[in-house]
């Protein structure tokens, strides 16, 4: 069951992958760059199913919550000795609120394309090259839940 949710993460991140190198290149537009968060929030999503499902199976959950807010306090629960993954959940939370953010397009189909995202303490700019390292982070997740897995197979 975990693995299937892996899959599930590895698959969205193809297509942030795609939309990075691929779409986002020639179109340079806000809203591939709103694509690719939401598609991040995905692989965050089905990554955390499969240490929520890993826990349930190590008897340290009784049930796996399905609402997103349960699901981080899970999270935090179950795994509060582990600051990487808290860190990543931090993280995922970082996302979702430029996600829900008011947000300004500035310098749309050009190299500099900008998503400038309001949110309610800060405004955060994002380029291209931020884009792409919330992608690298996402990514190193991946692994880490992998290894995880594999740690737990072994």
């Amino acid at each position: 069951m975990p693995q299937e949710a892996l899959g599930r993460a590895r698959e969205e991140l193809k297509r942030v992958e795609h939309l990075i190198y691929v779409s986002l290149k020639y179109t340079r537009t806000v809203d591939i760059i709103k694509s690719i968060i939401e598609r991040l929030m995905n692989a965050f999503d089905a990554l955390f199913d499969v240490l929520l499902r890993k826990a349930k199976e190590e008897k340290k959950l009784a049930t796996v919550p399905t609402l997103p807010r349960l699901k981080i306090d899970a999270l935090r629960t179950v795994y509060a000795s582990d600051q990487t993954i808290l860190n990543y959940v931090e993280f995922f939370l970082l996302l979702k609120r430029i996600d829900k953010a008011r947000f300004e397009r500035t310098q749309e189909y050009r190299r500099h394309v900008t998503m400038t995202a309001h949110l309610e303490d800060a405004s955060i700019e994002i380029t291209i090259d931020i884009i792409q390292d919330y992608y690298n982070r996402t990514r190193e997740f991946t692994t880490y839940v992998t290894r995880l897995l594999q740690n737990e197979n072994e």
